[in-house]
């Protein structure tokens, strides 16, 4: 495996570029999508809001978990390097298969494909298709010339999709509302506990999805003790504030019955915000805000390949790093991905049943930080989540609570979810037969 040349200097991630990466990660097709599959179990703009408020504790919450685990272990490759060496390389290697084959590339895919079809609805004349392959392969080119030239481009875009929220939402405020009540009654409050409030918060953490983006590229960070904690926590509130206001947007400007049941959820408030023309300008926004979270992903998932590839000998090929230490093949394995789930259009399902087999494993990282806590106690830890234990528990009553739902209302998907972890857990098994592995790397 090829080694960073020593003589050539290594960009390290700072702080801003670090938040840029969570905030672009977490802002992207969930936010502009999913509110209209929740407006059909509920009505209440209480409890919709509340989804959202929920949805951002529990953010929160994994977050601070996430800090002290990037803290103790700071080492690319997220779940896959934590999982690893909490319980066994082997939880760590099928933590990596779901995130390699599913959990980067997927959602890159979506996000690419959503792009296309904002465009689409602005310049009818584009090939939305042929646009979400174009973006996807220009950004890894981007992304493959080298990390200052990614993490530039990463705030650049990230910045203008700020920028573009904050316009709507000003916008949003000033315009004539709705009449609907956000002050809660006692049947709002009870909502909360419904199976509706459940399965919506499956969308709501999907649209949080990414708070843990910078644990991927923790090597790659400026000081990642003190750093890593400060990003995800700083990211994580910044998404959860800009959630809430941005759903309140949406569900002051434009009737329930416009929202229910639609995805192009931020082009339908900008038609009653601004008018259809401006509406269609909006629209191009959108898909500029995604073309950041397409760019995140494309940065922050090559590196659990890399990471795998430098553990296990049976995947050497794809640890290969360039003289500027670039995870060259691992990015274009992941852009070969995407442009598979971009071209048969049917990663839409893949997300639905990966949704539970990712949130499963993302529970069980948060778990291991009592494990570790037990079993290495004298490991040093120069950041402590926050509110330990009750914010770990937190996040694992409500992560709990929305898996017995996935599991109770979505039985197909997250069999299939599970089914790919078993094909994983075969993969890892006949590669241990042949003699390819050896421990998860400690460093």
């Amino acid at each position: 495996m090829s080694q960073p040349n020593p003589s050539v200097p290594v960009y390290k991630i700072g702080f801003y570029t670090g938040v840029a990466i969570v905030v672009a990660n977490m802002v992207g097709t969930g936010v502009f999508t999913s509110l209209g599959f929740q407006v059909l179990g509920i009505r209440s703009g209480f409890a919709l809001l509340m989804l959202w408020l929920v949805g951002g504790i529990i953010a929160l919450c994994g977050a601070l978990c996430y800090g002290e685990l990037a803290a103790a272990l700071p080492r690319s490759g997220g779940e896959y390097h934590y999982l690893s060496r909490i319980y066994h390389p082997a939880v760590g290697f099928l933590s990596g298969w779901v995130s390699a084959t599913v959990g980067f590339a997927a959602p890159t895919a979506l996000a690419a494909i959503a792009m296309g079809r904002y465009a689409a609805s602005v310049w009818p004349e584009v090939h939305a298709n042929g646009l979400s392959l174009a973006v996807v392969v220009v950004i890894t080119a981007v992304h493959l010339i080298s990390s200052r030239a990614g993490s530039c481009f990463q705030v650049v875009v990230t910045f203008l999709k700020m920028a573009l929220l904050a316009l709507f939402i000003g916008a949003g405020l000033l315009a004539e509302p709705q009449p609907l009540s956000f002050a809660p009654t006692a049947a709002d409050w009870q909502q909360l506990l419904t199976p509706s409030f459940a399965v919506s918060l499956i969308y709501v953490s999907y649209a949080y999805s990414g708070w843990n983006a910078a644990v991927y590229v923790a090597s790659e960070v400026k000081q990642p003790q003190r750093n890593l904690p400060r990003i995800l926590l700083t990211g994580t509130l910044l998404v959860a504030l800009l959630y809430v206001v941005l759903n309140y947007v949406f569900l002051r400007t434009t009737p329930l019955d416009t929202l229910a049941g639609q995805v192009e959820i931020g082009f339908l408030a900008a038609n009653q915000i601004f008018g259809v023309a401006v509406g269609q300008f909006m629209g191009a926004g959108i898909a500029i805000l995604l073309v950041s979270t397409v760019s995140s992903m494309v940065f922050a998932g090559p590196r659990i390949i890399q990471t795998m590839g430098e553990d296990l000998p049976a995947l050497r090929w794809l640890g290969h790093r360039s003289r500027q230490g670039l995870p060259i093949r691992a990015t274009l394995f992941q852009a070969l991905l995407t442009v598979l789930f971009i071209i048969s259009s049917t990663f839409e399902g893949v997300l639905t049943y990966a949704g539970f087999v990712l949130n499963l494993f993302t529970f069980l990282t948060v778990l291991g930080l009592f494990v570790l806590r037990i079993r290495q106690p004298e490991l040093p830890r120069p950041y402590r989540a926050w509110g330990y234990p009750v914010t770990p528990l937190v996040f694992l009553a409500l992560s709990g609570w929305t898996l017995i739902f996935l599991l109770r209302d979505k039985p197909i998907e997250s069999l299939l979810g599970l089914g790919t972890v078993l094909i994983g857990l075969v993969i890892y098994a006949i590669i241990y037969a042949a003699g390819l592995l050896r421990p998860a790397s400690t460093e």
